[in-house]
């Protein structure tokens, strides 16, 4: 049986035709009917996902081509998703590499590449979309040779939209990949690659069986969080949930489980028919990189946020949130994403798909501080400590990947510098293209770094990052005052040398935005005790001597002393009011 299965995965940058040729994978093999293939992407479930064209949520399906039956899990290509990829990986023996005919290697084929080749894959080099005008296959297989050393007989020329060789690209799989090992282990030993939350089954868990068996009824256990619990279906993807009496050793599948809590289900995790059994390598818990705050538009709506989040969280384990509460904005929640694109998603079905209006505050990253008792996570300003107690404090750091056409190698360099990046590597892709690597502050790289890169590069280069570590760097917390009190929301972490220059920006922000009152109003950057800058807001200033007309000047230098004394005394009870549109200019994202 073990000899008729092949578990492989498709792996390719953005938009490079992943998902469109596994659709007709699915028809070519009659997975599906053509009648029930209303729409693309069958495999981009949610609509975020048809309408920017990209895979966000793995999918697996199960086809049968020339009696063997073929598991394939179509992944998510974006550098936030990459630890589910990697776990994607784990539950195959063979990727299928796929290369856009028209725009070559892109900085994620490369990264996701790597990846395969990690977990010892077997590749097959497939460029696509080779019936568009402007495709140039021979070019682009010359750039695989070169770059990947992927020999030009191994490459299948396909089209995903015309069906094109695609039937080549399936003999392919049954011969070149190889078909599960058989185990030693008698007990069910299954690898978590995804788990979601289903409103009628509860929380189903998307397995690899590496060994043993499994079917309904049958107690089993979750290596690392420790759950146990009765399995109460099984089946496989046709891509629906296809119920089955069992699963074994080698099938990608679905179990169907008793827990409440997608966070109990992680990816990663191995599935035990008994605990005594050691668990598959290479779980970890995934961290967040980025960190934002969220708030409603309207207050009134927090606790329908609050519910939004929860039920979203069902089905995004890597979600992190907590609630926490802003002088400008109210209450909200403190949320934790793997990047700017989940990010980006996660907000974007919250106001889908629960119908609210959201703020997000600007993004920021978690910092190591070493204090003289303990070393601390802080991902928010709000919660850094004394800086009398800190010894050091250290950000995380990225290699940073980016593709680019020649032209623009020299501006994306400045670019880079002027994010605190550090140059490492140029290497020609082919005579006009250009692969960099450098590494990078991720502070630098959350906010505005994606778009100034597409802005330089006309929208033609890719960038890719993965976490590279932690280094200490020389960073304070600048706090800024009006009329001499401290606002915690305005408060951000930054490096000690460019606190001046960030601090006068952001004053002069604040002093078109702070309307005028009757006495002046300072606004202040501090770094600890010390100012680093300073703005004025100048008082109203009333026309007192306006109806006096000829007579003594006198008269003029009391009416302005009188006012004078006034405005002293004004200072001392009156209060800024502070518009909302000055926190969001300064929390919103740019």
């Amino acid at each position: 049986m073990l000899e008729k299965i092949r578990n492989f995965c498709i792996i390719a940058h953005i938009d490079h035709g992943k998902s469109t040729l596994a659709d007709r994978f699915i028809e070519i093999t009659h997975t599906l009917e053509k009648r029930e293939m209303k729409h693309g992407q069958m495999l981009d479930t949610m609509d975020i996902e048809q309408e920017r064209g990209i895979t966000i949520k793995l999918q697996p399906v199960r086809m049968q081509w020339k009696d063997h039956n073929l598991n394939l899990i179509d992944t998510p290509g974006h550098v936030d998703f990459s630890y589910e990829v990697s776990r994607s990986l784990a539950a195959c023996e063979g990727a299928i590499l796929v290369v856009d005919a028209s725009q070559g290697i892109e900085a994620q084929t490369l990264a996701n590449l790597y990846l395969a080749m990690e977990h010892n894959l077997t590749i097959i080099p497939v460029i696509n979309k080779i019936d568009l005008p402007h495709a140039e296959p021979e070019k682009v297989a010359k750039e695989i040779e070169t770059v990947l050393g992927m020999k030009r007989e191994e490459m299948i020329f396909a089209s995903g939209k015309t069906g094109e060789n695609v039937e080549k690209i399936l003999d392919a799989i049954i011969e070149r990949i190889p078909a599960p090992k058989p185990s030693e282990v008698e007990k069910l030993q299954a690898l978590i690659f995804d788990s979601m939350y289903d409103s009628y089954k509860g929380v189903v868990t998307y397995v690899r069986l590496f060994a043993g068996e499994v079917k309904t009824g049958d107690k089993i256990y979750m290596a690392n969080s420790k759950v146990e619990t009765i399995v109460t279906e099984v089946g496989y993807f046709k891509p629906k949930y296809q119920p089955a009496a069992k699963l074994i050793n080698g099938e990608i599948g679905y179990i169907v489980t008793g827990v409440k809590e997608v966070g109990e289900t992680r990816v990663g995790d191995t599935v035990l028919g008994d605990p005594k059994i050691p668990a598959l390598p290479g779980y970890k818990k995934v961290r967040p990189m980025v960190f934002a705050g969220l708030y409603c538009v309207e207050g009134d709506d927090y606790h329908l946020l609050r519910d939004a989040l929860g039920k979203l969280s069902l089905n995004d384990a890597a979600l992190v949130y907590e609630p926490e509460k802003s002088q400008a904005l109210g209450l909200g929640f403190r949320c934790g994403y793997l990047g700017l694109l989940h990010m980006d998603i996660v907000q974007e079905r919250l106001e889908r798909e629960y119908n609210l209006s959201l703020i997000v505050t600007s993004p920021s990253v978690s910092y190591q501080v070493h204090t003289q008792t303990e070393v601390l996570m802080i991902d928010n300003p709000a919660d850094f400590p004394d800086p009398a107690t800190i010894i050091n404090i250290e950000e995380p750091i990225v290699d940073l990947e980016i593709v680019t056409p020649k032209e623009y190698v020299g501006d994306i360099m400045k670019l880079v510098q002027d994010s605190r990046g550090q140059f490492k590597n140029l290497q020609y892709l082919d005579p006009t293209r250009v692969h960099m690597t450098s590494i990078a502050p991720l502070a630098s790289i959350v906010t505005d770094f994606y778009d100034d890169l597409k802005s330089i590069s006309s929208g033609y280069a890719s960038m890719n990052y993965s976490l590279a570590g932690y280094k200490q760097e020389d960073l304070v917390k600048m706090d800024i005052m009006v009329a001499g009190e401290r606002l915690d929301a305005f408060s951000s972490i930054v490096v000690r040398k460019e606190a001046h220059s960030r601090g006068e920006a952001l004053l002069l922000k604040l002093k078109d935005i702070i309307p005028k009152a009757q006495f002046p109003i300072a606004l202040q950057a501090a770094v600890g005790a010390k100012i680093i800058a300073r703005e004025t807001i100048s008082a109203f200033r009333k026309d007192v001597t306006g109806y006096l007309y000829g007579g003594d000047v006198s008269r003029k230098k009391k009416l302005l002393q009188k006012q004078k004394k006034g405005k002293k005394r004004m200072k001392m009870v009156g209060k800024v009011n502070i518009p909302q549109e000055a926190f969001l200019a300064v929390l919103r994202k740019k």
